[in-house]
């Protein structure tokens, strides 16, 4: 890999790594190449994630009933507006297409 070949990491498999090394107890040589990511890398997320530094916010599957809720409430009304939206361009849509038909016009 070229020093402008810049490869970018998920959060998930970022902390995935560091269970890796801190749980398994895999070297860091071992982990790092089981994983194929550069060894000074994986030091680095693993002396971070020992700082408490952790780059994810939350793992996968951590959040509460209410922000669950929330969320799914706030994405039913952006479903309820795209609905909409979709309805009057529609009814644009087909408007504007009687409107140039020839002799449709009054």
């Amino acid at each position: 890999m070229t020093r402008t070949d810049v490869r970018t990491y998920t959060p998930e498999f970022r902390a995935e790594a560091v269970k890796v090394v801190l749980d398994q107890g895999l070297s860091l040589e071992a982990a790092a190449q089981r994983l194929s990511v550069p060894k000074g890398t994986l030091a680095n997320w693993v002396k971070a994630a020992r700082r408490g530094a952790t780059t994810t916010a939350s793992p996968p599957g951590s959040r509460s009933v209410a922000e669950l809720e929330d969320e799914i409430a706030r994405l039913r009304r952006e479903l309820a507006v795209e609905r909409m939206e979709k309805e009057v361009l529609k009814k644009a849509t087909a408007y504007f297409a009687r409107e140039s038909l020839p002799g449709t016009r009054n």
